[in-house]
């Protein structure tokens, strides 16, 4: 069953419409759904689909002629072209007078297979665009690869795309579609625990319960999910060892630059080095205080929830897992879900707040939002605001609360003093709260008249 994709299906549809000839670039890391997405796409249209293999360039010439001779006579022909500019000539020529969508999927493999792909699809496409009816796409797993050789301003095929479409993990909401079984709270935790990767979400059985998903992928040695982080850093990195020491000190608290490099004994530039191609897989994030620039207050997250639980829980359980005592690791863990789920739950709000400003109904049409933290120069004290967001001379501020009680007044009160750290003529002001608000809270929100109190089972009526 096909899932979600929606603004991803009309962007290729809208161009497959068009009748003339397209090139669509499509990326983003393993697992993510691109060739799902693809697949989806081509459903009942005339298509030439080519996966490359890290092999050498002949094999790949002969997979490539192999599915050209199989879409123009509808069976396999042992037969292969004797060069790939003549095999992308040949699709050429069949697509003048029909239109015809030509995938290349893995791209990178088959480009560096062959030096010359690049340049002599650059040749083609300027030779054919404007008679034309081919619909090309070029699909790739290696996020660098296809930023640095096929997006960048030096690339051959620079200028020639007519869409990049980069293929991010779902959100909360799309994620939700794949657990409809599951009760609403189990949904947020199922979110936190997984992720929105395609190929991680279907890792899990919405018929179960968290706890035996738990137990049946990150507590056990056997599954996808277990070895995943240092397969796909294998897959990704020539050094996954170091990788994976750079993920684990940031798991383990330290989110400075120079924490992070003293953590792993690393130069601080190496260091940075490393992190930049994590943040391009979408497995690091880089945070700042809202409202300022990158610098000395950056820090480091760990930004894909999979990788987030499995670092936070499997390696200070390893050995009680390798042992088969899953019960127990799970004992360890279960006290500490309702922690980790802050800092999920809170990006659930943001993606809330997103919906809301794109359906027009935010309270304050902000350009961007965040976390900011900051000494409060009165009381010396270290502050935090859970979501912070600002258009002009309005801004809002949020309070985000994952817990079993309702929230109280003092939360919101909390969140006024510390928005008076900034100066806005319009606040608005947002509480989200797991279980509700008690009515103390209700009756100080309703008489401010700029506060919004919004509860975990609000969010999801929005799904």
């Amino acid at each position: 069953m096909f899932i979600g994709r929606e603004r991803e299906l009309n962007t290729l549809n809208k161009l497959y419409n068009s009748g003339k000839f397209e090139f669509a670039v499509i990326y983003g890391r393993r697992r993510i759904g691109k060739t799902a997405l693809i697949s989806e796409f081509v459903k009942k249209k005339d298509t030439i689909f080519f996966t490359g293999v890290e092999t050498n360039a002949k094999q790949n010439l002969d997979n490539f002629s192999g599915c050209i001779m199989e879409y123009n006579t509808g069976m396999p022909i042992d037969w292969s072209f004797n060069s790939f500019q003549s095999a992308l000539e040949y699709v050429f020529e069949l697509a003048r007078s029909k239109r015809i969508i030509l995938v290349i999927d893995e791209y990178p493999y088959v480009a560096r297979s062959s030096k010359s792909l690049a340049s002599t699809l650059q040749y083609l496409i300027d030779k054919n665009k404007d008679n034309s009816k081919l619909f090309l796409i070029l699909c790739g797993s290696s996020m660098s690869y296809m930023e640095d050789n096929v997006l960048a301003y030096k690339a051959p095929l620079y200028g020639r795309r007519t869409a990049q479409l980069k293929i991010e993990p779902f959100d909360f909401f799309e994620t939700c579609h794949y657990f409809s079984n599951l009760s609403d709270i189990d949904k947020a935790l199922a979110y936190g625990v997984i992720g929105g990767t395609p190929q991680y979400v279907l890792q899990f059985d919405d018929n179960i319960s968290i706890k035996e998903n738990i137990l049946n992928t990150y507590l056990n040695p056997t599954s996808f999910i277990f070895e995943e982080p240092n397969n796909l850093l294998k897959q990704e990195m020539r050094e996954p060892a170091i990788y994976n020491a750079v993920i684990s000190a940031i798991a383990a608290g330290n989110s400075k630059i120079s924490e992070i490099s003293g953590k792993i004994g690393e130069t601080t530039s190496l260091s940075a080095t490393y992190i930049r191609n994590l943040i391009i897989l979408g497995i690091v994030k880089k945070e700042w205080p809202y409202g300022e620039k990158s610098g000395r207050k950056t820090i480091y997250s760990i930004e894909d929830n999979m990788f987030r639980f499995w670092y936070r829980f499997v390696p200070q359980n390893i050995s009680v897992i390798s042992r088969g005592a899953a019960s127990l690791a799970y004992e360890r863990i279960e006290p500490e879900l309702s922690s980790y789920m802050g800092s999920v739950f809170e990006e659930i709000c943001k993606q809330y707040l997103w919906k809301l400003l794109i359906n027009g109904k935010c309270a304050v049409n902000f350009s961007d939002i965040g976390r900011w933290w900051g000494t409060n120069p009165k009381t010396r004290v270290q502050e935090e605001i859970d979501i912070m967001g600002s258009y002009k001379d309005s801004a809002l501020f949020a309070e985000c609360k994952w817990t079993n009680e309702r929230t109280d007044v003092g939360v919101l009160e909390t969140l006024i003093e510390r928005s008076n750290l900034f100066d806005y003529e319009k606040k608005h002001f947002y509480l989200f709260a797991k279980t509700g608000f008690t009515k103390g809270c209700h009756d100080y929100a309703e008489k401010m008249g700029n506060v919004t109190l919004v509860t975990y089972e609000d969010i999801l009526k929005s799904t």
